[in-house]
């Protein structure tokens, strides 16, 4: 047996019948504190400080290895050249 309900109702109309509080007024305050926040943090970086701040450490070290290995590779070439 099979009993199957549908409720058509607005998440206001849900949340009022359940008896939960409204929180839109709250979250909004909060995006706009958010947004307020983020631009002001935006507004103070330079470029090459975010850059910094976005890019984990680890890619500094491959672009360490990257040098070192075209180094390697250069230095190769002239060691044939020489012979």
């Amino acid at each position: 047996m099979k009993v199957k309900i549908d409720i058509d109702c607005t998440p206001e109309e849900a949340r009022s019948f359940f008896g939960l509080p409204d929180v839109k007024p709250m979250q909004d305050v909060m995006m706009k504190e958010v947004e307020q926040r983020m631009m002001a943090n935006v507004q103070a970086m330079d470029p090459e400080m975010l850059v910094k701040t976005w890019l984990p450490a680890g890619i500094q070290g491959w672009e360490q290895m990257q040098r070192m290995f075209w180094s390697q590779m250069a230095g190769g070439d002239k060691d044939k050249k020489d012979d």
